[in-house]
């Protein structure tokens, strides 16, 4: 028997994960509202993967409590808590046919061969799979494949889905595709996501909150707007954004204790400026044109629209630090610092 959240609401209370006498997960408290579509984004090693895993059901936390719905899960098995997982490996069984692959979770359950064909037709549809149902996962390419992970996952119609980095293996054009169609997919069913990446184009895209982990603790949770406009930390401001905002040391930029950020498109070449440096490299881009410089020893990027002119490599160029764009961080605990 099952535990079916009614509400999939997903709360993490002071979860702690160790390993050897390391904390993959340290202290970690967070709440996913229901039918959210919640990223859990940072480097690798920073336990988001762990963090996931917790809630699916597949490691149990060293401390703390993982609760789905109002029930505290802990002690529910993986199989009763409602989630599905979706993993980065697609983890097909490559003898059976797709619709036989899509049907296994239903299988499982004792549900009839003519409705769990039926239902396993519906999740097929549902993400363009209709015409490859009788063939074998060798027989697709990545994309499809990853596509028959996610129809295994929605046939069980969970209240919860994980998904540990299903992306990470297709090409740059099927990772667009298919971003899109979880978006799409999300809108659909009346489910919660909890979605894993280090890619922080699919946190900024799909997501509609983005918790930042780094070293197991959380740096930051909120929209992606949120994190890329107001950058709780260091850490969040130069994980966020391509190329990552410019963090310069105290007293550079205002006389005040402070490192100073401003993102690329806000730093401005300004002939004018009493701030001068020399230009190391210039990338064009086609849509854009990247400038790079030092300020001292610090690299910073000047972001131009590609219509701009652009100065070349060796030129002594001003630089510009308009107030309204600075972010202020605590050079001690890299902690932002409101004005």
């Amino acid at each position: 028997m099952s535990y079916c959240a009614a509400v999939a609401a997903v709360r993490l209370s002071s979860l702690t994960k160790v390993f050897d006498g390391v904390a993959a997960v340290d202290d970690v408290s967070l709440d996913i509202a229901d039918h959210d579509f919640m990223i859990l984004l940072g480097p690798s090693g920073c336990g988001k993967s762990t963090l996931l895993r917790m809630i699916a059901g597949l490691e149990d936390p060293t401390s703390g409590d993982v609760a789905i719905g109002d029930v505290r899960v802990n002690d529910i098995e993986p199989k009763q808590r409602d989630v599905a997982m979706v993993f980065q490996s697609y983890a097909l069984y490559p003898h059976k046919t797709v619709q036989a692959n899509i049907e296994f979770p239903l299988k499982v359950r004792g549900v009839s061969k003519t409705e769990r064909a039926e239902q396993a037709r519906q999740a097929a549809a549902t993400l363009g799979l209709t015409e490859y149902l009788d063939r074998k996962p060798g027989q697709l390419s990545g994309g499809q494949r990853q596509r028959v992970a996610l129809a295994r996952a929605i046939v069980r119609r969970p209240a919860v889905f994980c998904m540990d980095e299903p992306l990470s293996n297709l090409d740059a054009k099927l990772r667009g595709e298919t971003r899109a169609e979880l978006v799409a997919l999300h809108a659909r069913l009346a489910s919660t996501f909890v979605y894993v990446t280090h890619d922080q184009v699919e946190a900024m895209t799909m997501g509609t909150h983005v918790a930042v982990m780094s070293r197991g603790r959380l740096e930051q949770v909120g929209t992606p707007q949120e994190v890329y406009a107001r950058p709780a930390s260091v850490f969040v401001a130069q994980f966020i954004g391509t190329p990552p905002m410019n963090v310069l040391p105290v007293g550079v930029v205002i006389d005040r204790p402070v490192l100073v950020g401003i993102r690329p498109e806000h730093l401005e070449l300004d002939p004018t400026s009493q701030v001068r440096t020399t230009v190391t490299l210039v990338e064009h881009l086609g849509h854009e044109t990247l400038v790079h410089a030092r300020v001292g020893e610090t690299p910073v990027v000047v972001r131009l629209d590609a219509i701009e002119d652009a100065p070349s490599v060796g030129d002594d160029v001003g630089l510009s630090f308009p107030e309204r764009h600075l972010h202020l961080f605590d050079p001690a605990t890299s902690r932002r610092v409101d004005a």
